[in-house]
């Protein structure tokens, strides 16, 4: 799975508990996107979390 190259946002791991409390693993995964970014000047594809893209972490290219 893809991870974010900003803030290392990755898949989180939990148990997923049922009204009957039956409990089983699950994954939360992030929502990772693959965008073009201008990095050290040069555009570049990159795996970024759609929280840094709008929080203005990551400047897009065109």
């Amino acid at each position: 799975m893809a991870k974010c190259e900003f803030c290392d946002k990755g898949v989180a791991f939990g148990i997923k508990v049922s009204h009957s409390h039956k409990r089983a693993n699950r994954s939360w995964k992030p929502n990772v996107k693959r965008v073009k970014a201008i990095i050290n000047g040069t555009p570049r594809h990159v795996y970024v979390c759609t929280r840094c893209l709008r929080s203005g972490k990551v400047t897009r290219a065109v």
